[in-house]
Formats: C-alpha cells, structure tokens, sequence
C-alpha cells in the first residue's frame, strides 16, 4: 500500500496578518486623495523635523501641553519622577493616540496620523535631550523664569550620565525617524489599497 501523505497544516494567522487583513477592509470604498493631500502635509512636516529638531511645526503646541501636562499629573511625586514624566506623557500620548484609533475608532490612516505626531514629539524631545549641557535652548513652563529648570539637565546629572545627552538625543531621533518612515509606508499603502479598491468598485 503506498503511503499518504498527509496535508500540510495551514499557518495560523499571526496579529499582524488580521490587522493588515482589517485594514483592507477598512479600505474598500474610502476616499483617498483628501488623505493623500494631508499625508504630503504630515511628511512635508516629518521633513522639516528630520533637518532641525528644534523646528516648530502645528503640533508643537500640543505636544508641549501634554509635557507640562505630565508634570502637574505628577507634581505630587519625588523630583526626579515629576521631572521626567513631562517627556513620558509628551511620548505616550501620541502612542495612546495610535492605539485608540486603531483599537475604538479603527480608523487606520488615523493611526497613521498619530505616529507622524509620535515622530515629531520625538525629534523634539531629542533636542531637548541633547540640549541637557548647553542649555542653550528658551525654557517654557509654568513656574517663572528665575524657577524654570532644564528636565533633562537635572535628570541626566542625577543619573551622573550628563555626557551622554547628545547620545541619547541621536537614539530619540533614530526612534523618531523610524516611526516617521513607518507612519509614512503604513499611509501610503492604506492610499494605494484605497485607490485599487475604488477602482474596482468603478469598473463592476
């Protein structure tokens, strides 16, 4: 009697394979030139913050109000926790943003969105990082001019590693250009797949 062989077993679909799988369906009939519009915009912006971090863009405004946000959250806690909670929350949000739109809203290219604004909170936390010895960047903040304190200066000298801001500072921008580069690749897909199925729906 010969031997059977017996089927091969189909692979389980991973996370990524049913949130791609979504985001398709997602797509089907969307319009995709507004968003096209916008996206130039987003990477017009991620450009400028990829050439200087200190740049301001639309979104500096309210990536400084999560900071200082961050701060009085934690205003109750030691020094050294209020001092770097305004750069977690100035992080975190965005992240909390690219979540909640894929999560409750399922609106992917504004996830997409939310990681631009990831991108660029991070090149401007990398300046401020890397600004830790100099200090030669303008403070802003509640507590007037004389009371103002440099976050990542104290935080750093706390740490004794006060040398290494400007090592810091280039890994937040390598984190910032890679949310920036995957912001954009996810966006532009999700505009071609929207494209495609337009087609589609035009030719039946």
């Amino acid at each position: 009697m010969g031997h059977i062989e017996p089927a091969p077993r189909q692979r389980e679909p991973t996370t990524l394979d049913l949130l791609l799988d979504d985001a398709r369906e997602w797509c089907n009939g969307r319009m995709w030139i507004p968003r096209a519009l916008l996206l130039l915009f987003l990477v017009y912006l991620f450009t400028v913050k990829f050439r200087d971090p200190t740049r301001w863009t639309i979104f500096y405004g309210i990536t400084l109000g999560f900071h200082e946000m961050g701060h009085l959250v934690f205003a109750w806690a030691p020094h050294f926790i209020t001092s770097i909670m305004g750069s977690v929350f100035q992080i975190a949000i965005p992240i909390i943003c690219v979540l909640y739109f894929v999560v409750r809203q399922r609106d992917y290219f504004g996830a997409s969105v939310g990681g631009f604004w990831l991108s660029y909170s991070l090149y401007e936390l990398s300046a401020y990082v890397g600004d830790a010895r100099s200090k030669d960047l303008p403070l802003v903040g509640f507590a007037s001019s004389e009371d103002l304190e440099h976050d990542w200066g104290y935080i750093l000298g706390a740490l004794h590693m006060l040398p290494a801001d400007h090592f810091f500072a280039f890994v937040l921008r390598m984190l910032g250009l890679a949310a920036g580069v995957g912001s954009c690749a996810f966006a532009v897909w999700l505009l071609l797949t929207m494209a495609r199925s337009r087609n589609v729906r035009g030719s039946v």
